[in-house]
């Protein structure tokens, strides 16, 4: 069949699509920024078209000619994500009706039993589970608590809180139920939903073979890890906003995220039922245990084998047009601070200290005054400096990249780096490479467009030290070459 995947640039989504080729499948990839797609392995397997979710023109285009739509979109990032998720699932179920699909394939959260409340993230996720089934398109909704996986949100955010915390203060949800489920098998379920009979058309909830509390997740974590037993301090009166911003600084899920995360972790979510069991047969060596899953997640890690990150989804703060690559191009105020050195290293060499750049090599400059400008990005909401990169040498298109965004790589010739801290503007970074008799020039460019007085004044303050940082860091990057 040929099944259209709507989210392909996210954590599941960019996993799905390998899956779905693999079962013989053909796909349609839809993004807004089909770019970020070019350094894919898949990239050449799959048709990519250009589309917004919002837009009904895109998607009656997206969904034309196809049996199955995959909808994994979800605007977590943004403050007013319930608003635009239920317009999206709307335009999208419209489509899917004119276009005559015979089935539509979404993944939603585990609601709780009973009559209590629903956090905002977890009713917006039913809600577009339920606006998708009243499409009058046979549709499968998988609903799944927490994902454990190399990258995704939630493992980041267990993984950081217990290794960076051997004595934590918790507050009372760290004690409700949780039915974990491993990445793997999420995926599995979602390839084989393509599959089903048009008459199935419901809800199922999916979870493995373990419901845990969080405390027991965070203290089995520390023990598949290595790490000594974490001590707990329960205290009542911490409420999942406080929760949140202490998530905020200790690990690299930005407050955006980690709000809704623990919101929804206030809840008990297990399963009520497994009957997907008589529609779609586990894998066949069973789903995995909570242990197991973690085992393979800090593999991943460790060989540096993370396909996708919950990083890696559009930051919608950095918009991705338009580029820096005209001087005149923003038609008003750019500001700009140029550095050029030349190297007697090789444009090979010179480039492979550019590619590297971040995460675990830093930034060549100032070490402190980059971490003080992370840490005033954490508390003020942004992603700061922790979200680090994937592979300590090679970068990819559309990756994070500490509080950057790659938005451009030439190799071996240009990166540029699209800032996504909290700013009252937009900036971006250009690393250029060029040869240079028998040596190397190195040039660097960073962009900064002011949005307004505060834009104007935030470029004056920091100005002052652009000598420091920008100059250093043309120094530094080139001295490493040299010592090459």
């Amino acid at each position: 069949m040929r099944c259209v995947v709507l989210g392909a640039t996210g954590y599941i989504g960019g996993r799905l699509v390998p899956e779905l080729l693999e079962a013989g499948h053909e796909v349609r990839v839809v993004a807004r920024s089909p770019e970020k797609l070019d350094e894919v392995p898949w990239r050449d397997e799959v048709e990519l078209v250009r589309g917004d979710v919002t837009d009904p023109s895109d998607m009656a285009a997206a969904l034309a000619d196809s049996q199955v739509a995959y909808y994994l979109v979800h605007a977590l990032h943004r403050s007013d994500f319930v608003r635009v998720d239920r317009a999206a699932a709307e335009n999208v179920a419209a489509a899917a009706r004119e276009a005559g699909l015979s089935r539509l394939v979404y993944l939603g959260g585990i609601t709780p039993a009973g009559d209590e409340p629903l956090s905002e993230h977890l009713a917006s996720r039913d809600e577009v589970g339920q606006i998708l089934l009243d499409s009058g398109v046979p549709t499968v909704a998988l609903q799944a608590a927490v994902i454990i996986g190399s990258g995704s949100a939630s493992f980041e955010m267990l993984r950081y809180l217990t290794e960076r915390l051997p004595v934590m203060v918790t507050p009372r949800w760290v004690h409700n139920r949780i039915q974990p489920i491993a990445v793997r098998d999420v995926l599995h379920y979602l390839t084989r939903a393509a599959e089903l009979p048009a008459d199935v058309h419901r809800r199922f909830d999916i979870g493995g073979p373990d419901v845990l509390t969080y405390l027991e997740m965070m203290r089995r974590y520390a023990v598949v890890s290595g790490l000594p037993r974490r001590v707990v301090l329960p205290v009542p009166v911490l409420t999942p906003w406080l929760s949140a911003q202490w998530v905020n600084l200790v690990t690299p899920v930005p407050r955006s995220i980690g709000i809704p995360l623990i919101e929804s972790l206030v809840h008990e979510v297990v399963r009520r039922e497994h009957d997907i069991d008589a529609y779609i047969a586990p894998p066949a060596e069973g789903l995995l245990h909570y242990e197991r899953a973690l085992e393979l997640a800090l593999t991943r890690i460790r060989d540096r084998e993370v396909p996708t990150r919950w990083s890696d989804a559009t930051w919608p703060a950095a918009p991705s047009d338009p580029l820096p690559t005209d001087p005149d191009w923003s038609g008003g105020t750019m500001y700009r601070d140029v550095r050029e050195r030349r190297t007697d290293a090789t444009p090979e060499q010179l480039w492979e200290v550019v590619e590297a750049i971040g995460g675990e090599h830093g930034w060549y400059s100032f070490p402190l005054a980059w971490s003080v400008r992370g840490w005033a990005d954490r508390i003020a909401g942004g992603v700061g400096l922790r979200r680090g990169r994937r592979d300590p040498h090679e970068l990819h298109l559309g990756e994070a990249l500490d509080w950057w965004r790659v938005e451009a790589i030439e190799r071996p010739h240009l990166l540029r780096l699209r800032a996504e801290m909290k700013l009252p503007g937009r900036a971006w970074l250009e690393l250029a490479v060029e040869p240079d008799g028998d040596g190397a020039r190195y040039r660097q460019r960073a962009l900064f467009e002011p949005h307004g007085l505060a834009g104007q004044l935030y470029w004056r303050a920091i100005s002052p030290f652009h000598d420091i940082v920008f100059g250093g860091m043309a120094r530094n990057i080139t001295g490493a070459a040299n010592a090459t």
